[in-house]
C-alpha cells in the first residue's frame, strides 16, 4: 500500500530554506559587525582630523600656549545627528589649557597619548563618549613643553551610521534571497524533469506493457529505471508463465473432460446394464484423476500467488520427515513399494517453515516416486545435517530419467518424458515453488542406485533462533 509522506520538492525546499537562513544568519552577524567596524573607521577618521586640526591653531604666547578652535574642527565633528562635540588642550602638567570637556582624563590615558595616537571607550553621566588625544610637540619662543588634544563626541552618529549600513547590507541580502529562490524553483523544476518525464512515459503505457523503458534519465535516476526495468522483465516472464501455465491446465483439464464426454455418449446409446456399469467405473475413475488435477493446479496457484507472510515458524524437521514417511508407508497407494528411511539425526533439526507446505512438499515427492516408479522398488527418505543447512533427501531405484530431462523437471506438466502414468507433471513444480517460498534448494540428480535422487537444502536456524 503506498502511502504519501510529504512532497520531494517541499522537502528540497526545506532543506535549502534551512541552509540558506543558516548561512543569512552567519552572514546578517558579520554584516552588522562590519557596519560597526566601517562606522567606527569613519568616526575614529573624523576624531583625528579634528584633532590636527585643533593642533594647527595652537599659538605660543608670552610663553603660554593659546588655542583658538577653528570653526574647521568643529565642522568637521559636526554631523546631522546633533551629537555633543567635546574637546580640550592639556599642558605638559595635564592642566587644561582650553576645552569644554568636563571631565578629567585619567593620568594613565595621557600617558599613552604620550606615546602614541590613542582611542577610548568611555561611559560618562550614563552617555557612552568616544574619545581621541594624541600629544604635540609646540615649540615656542621661551619653552618646547608638549601638549595634548583631546577630542570626543557621543556616540549616536556611530550608531546612527551602523544602522544605515546594516539597513543597506539587509536590503541587498533580502533581495540576494528572493532572486536565489526563484533561482532555486527553476533549478527543481529542471532537476526533476527527468522524473515528470518518467512518470508522464508510465502513465501512457498500457497496463500489459511490459518493454523495458526507452528513455534518458540523470546518473541519479538510473538504478531506479534499472529496478523498473527488471521489474516489468519479472512481470513479462510472469505473465509468460502464467499464458503458458494456463494453456496447458487447459489441455490437461480438456483431455479427461472430453474422455468423460465420451464415456457418457456411449453409455447413453447402449441399453446393457453392464455397459453403463462400466461407463460409471471408467467415469468416476477418470473423475478421480480429475479431481486430483485440479487439486494439484489449486495447490500450485495457491503456493505461486500466496500473498500472506509470517505464517512461518519454528519446525522440528526430523520428526516433520518421520511422521510424513510413516504417514505414507501406510496408504494403499504404497502397498507394492518399500518406502523407509535412511539414519536420522539423533537430535532435533529445527528450520523455519511452514508445516502444510512442508507436508504437501514430501507428499508430493514420495507420490512422484510411486507413480514413475515400478513396483517393488525402493524408496529412502533422509535427512543430513550440514555446517548451515539441513538436507532433506529422496531417492529410489527406478529407471531414472536422462540428464536432458532432469533439467527440465520442475516445469509444470512435466513428466520426464513418460506418457504411460497417470501423474498430471504438477509434483516437482510444486515442490519447486514451496522450495523458493522456504528460501531452500532443490537439486536433481541421478541416484547410486540408478534411479532419482532429489536433495531439499534448507536453512538450519542458529542456536540463538532455536532458543
Amino acid at each position: 500500500m503506498i502511502q504519501v509522506e510529504g512532497s520531494l520538492k517541499a522537502r528540497l525546499a526545506v532543506w535549502l530554506v534551512v541552509t540558506v537562513s543558516a548561512l543569512g544568519v552567519l552572514l546578517l552577524v558579520e554584516a552588522y559587525f562590519s557596519s560597526q567596524r566601517a562606522a567606527e573607521r569613519a568616526y575614529d577618521s573624523q576624531l583625528e582630523a579634528a584633532a590636527l586640526t585643533i593642533a594647527e591653531a595652537v599659538q605660543w604666547e608670552a610663553g603660554q600656549p593659546v588655542v583658538e578652535i577653528p570653526s574647521a574642527a568643529l565642522q568637521i565633528l559636526a554631523t546631522r545627528h546633533q551629537e555633543r562635540v567635546f574637546y580640550a588642550v592639556l599642558d605638559a602638567d595635564g592642566q587644561t589649557i582650553s576645552g569644554n570637556l568636563n571631565m578629567a582624563i585619567p593620568r594613565e590615558w595621557q600617558q599613552q597619548a604620550a606615546l602614541q595616537p590613542t582611542w577610548f571607550s568611555e561611559t560618562h553621566r550614563g552617555t557612552p563618549w568616544r574619545l581621541h588625544g594624541r600629544e604635540l610637540d609646540s615649540a615656542g619662543w621661551e619653552t618646547q613643553d608638549p601638549v595634548q588634544i583631546w577630542v570626543g563626541h557621543t556616540m549616536s552618529g556611530r550608531d546612527a551610521l551602523t544602522e544605515a549600513l546594516f539597513e543597506q547590507a539587509v536590503t541587498r541580502f533580502v533581495i540576494m534571497v528572493l532572486v536565489a529562490g526563484i533561482l532555486m524553483l527553476l533549478a527543481m523544476r529542471v532537476a526533476l524533469a527527468p522524473m515528470r518525464r518518467l512518470r508522464h512515459q508510465l502513465r501512457q503505457r498500457d497496463a500489459d506493457d511490459m518493454r523495458p523503458l526507452d528513455t534518458r534519465v540523470p546518473e541519479e535516476m538510473r538504478e531506479m529505471a534499472e529496478t523498473l526495468d527488471s521489474l516489468f522483465t519479472r512481470q513479462r516472464e510472469s505473465r509468460d508463465a502464467l499464458l503458458r501455465f494456463t494453456a496447458d491446465a487447459s489441455h490437461q483439464l480438456k483431455t479427461p473432460l472430453a474422455g468423460l464426454q465420451a464415456t457418457s455418449e456411449l453409455a447413453l446409446q447402449s441399453e446393457h446394464p453392464e455397459t453403463w456399469r462400466q461407463a460409471l467405473a471408467d467415469v468416476h475413475d477418470s473423475a478421480g484423476r480429475t479431481s486430483r488435477l485440479a487439486g494439484q493446479l489449486l495447490s500450485l496457484a495457491r503456493l505461486r500467488h500466496a500473498e500472506e507472510e509470517g505464517t512461518a515458524t519454528r519446525l522440528d524437521a526430523v520428526s516433520l520427515l518421520r511422521e510424513t514417511a510413516f504417514d505414507w508407508a501406510q496408504r494403499d497407494a504404497a502397498q507394492g513399494h518399500d518406502i523407509g528411511l535412511a539414519a536420522l539425526p539423533e537430535s532435533p533439526q529445527y528450520i523455519c517453515g511452514e508445516a502444510w507446505a512442508l507436508r504437501e512438499l514430501l507428499g508430493n515427492l514420495i507420490d512422484n516416486a510411486l507413480r514413475y516408479t515400478p513396483p517393488g522398488s525402493v524408496i529412502t527418505l533422509g535427512a543430513v545435517r550440514h555446517a548451515q543447512t539441513l538436507e532433506w533427501y529422496i531417492e529410489d531405484d527406478g529407471p531414472g530419467v536422462s540428464a536432458e530431462v532432469m533439467a527440465r523437471l520442475h516445469r509444470p506438466f512435466e513428466r520426464g518424458g513418460r506418457q504411460d502414468t497417470e501423474g498430471s507433471g504438477l509434483g516437482l513444480a510444486i515442490v519447486d515453488s514451496i522450495v523458493r517460498r522456504h528460501a531452500a534448494r532443490m537439486q536433481v540428480e541421478s541416484a547410486e542406485k540408478g534411479g532419482l535422487r532429489v536433495r531439499l537444502l534448507f536453512p538450519c536456524l542458529t542456536r540463538h533462533e532455536e532458543g
